[in-house]
């Protein structure tokens, strides 16, 4: 299979018209917004609607999806905003989104900035019907810390992030870790503001689903590809820097239990293309592997299967659900201990993978 084939770009379904009367009049502003912003907003029908001052332009449009795709002009009123509100609802949970303003790419002021497609877009969050399980609640709280960790490959210190639970700091407890990676365009800031990884965590260890353990989500080394150019991809660079450098200064600096049993990587998309070649290639590093939404494992493709606790494997019910399902049918006919995920309604995108998460995260270190 050309698992490199999934990183496909996923774009938001809907395209722009002005309201009408089937639409209900109850938008309110997306969550993403700046302070004080207004628009963008969303309904209860999952309707987005866009507001931008431009009095100048003569063409705006607001594209939807990971590359900022599809989308068609908003109209321009006497006071010199451009409104529009989508023809269909988007799907639950978060999107990218930038403005054409005259053929050039831009930021919407009013919401939040997320980087993704090799840039810092605009996002906006569709209220899911599922979306307590990473809800910000009143339960004990885990913390996000950056790390530079000094790396002779690239001659550089590189960043991470590290996930640690609640009562981490005052415990002499030593976790399991959860290398984690995030997709084509994105970095290692993916997980936590896009995918509330840290709130998933929260929500599970507050309502003893899961044991804890730390997740740590570093650069993939993947924005030097660009899109179109995967078959190029090689993993040696990224899996010296995860191997040989992040992996032992984080049981160096973390309270870790540091052996293959109680290691695991997972991905999204690309992260998962990279999750595959890495655990394959070092099967003595990692015991728990995940693709969301990121390829496939086949039996003849692992040599030791004694060294395997988990495979997951998930992806969106808009993807390629069936190719998941039999995949895992048959890695467990082969004998391994392999769990499919595949999420209702969504495509290539985080809402698939904060459920994608949720479901794995429960499975791990058992």
């Amino acid at each position: 299979m050309k698992y490199f084939a999934v990183v496909l770009v996923f774009v938001a379904s809907a395209s722009f018209a002005q309201t009408t009367p089937l639409i209900i009049e109850d938008f309110k502003p997306s969550s993403l917004n700046q302070p004080q912003q207004e628009y963008p907003q969303v309904n209860s029908q999952g309707y987005a609607r866009f507001k931008i001052l431009a009095p100048a332009a003569d063409s705006v449009r607001v594209s939807l999806g990971l590359g900022g795709r599809g989308g068609t002009k908003l109209k321009k009123g006497e006071d010199g905003f451009w409104t529009g509100t989508t023809a269909g609802p988007l799907d639950e949970g978060f999107h990218y989104y930038n403005l054409k303003i005259d053929g050039g790419k831009f930021n919407d002021p009013g919401a939040m900035n997320f980087y993704g497609s090799v840039r810092w877009e605009s996002g906006i969050e569709i209220p899911a019907h599922d979306q307590d399980f990473y809800a910000l609640k009143d339960v004990p709280h885990g913390k996000v810390e950056q790390i530079l960790f000094p790396s002779k490959s690239t001659n550089t210190s590189r960043r991470a992030f590290v996930y640690t639970p609640p009562g981490y700091e005052k415990s002499k407890q030593k976790y399991p870790v959860l290398y984690l990676q995030h997709g084509w365009g994105e970095d290692e800031t993916a997980w936590s503001n896009q995918g509330r990884a840290n709130l998933i965590m929260d929500n599970l260890i507050a309502e003893g689903k899961i044991k804890p353990f730390l997740i740590v989500m570093t650069y993939g080394m993947t924005n030097e590809i660009k899109f179109g150019g995967l078959r190029d991809f090689k993993v040696d660079a990224f899996q010296t820097v995860l191997v040989d450098e992040l992996i032992p200064y984080i049981d160096s600096n973390f309270r870790t239990i540091s052996d293959q049993a109680h290691r695991a990587m997972a991905g999204l998309s690309m992260g998962g293309m990279e999750t595959k070649m890495i655990t394959l290639n070092k099967p003595e590093v990692f015991s728990h592997y995940g693709l969301l939404s990121g390829g496939t494992y086949k039996p003849e493709d692992i040599k030791d299967k004694s060294k395997v606790k988990l495979i997951f494997l998930s992806c969106g019910s808009k993807e390629r659900p069936d190719g998941v399902k039999s995949a895992v049918e048959e890695l467990k006919a082969a004998g391994f201990m392999a769990v499919s995920y595949i999420s209702e309604g969504t495509a290539h995108e985080f809402q698939t993978w904060r459920r994608s998460l949720y479901q794995l995260a429960p499975l791990l270190f058992k």
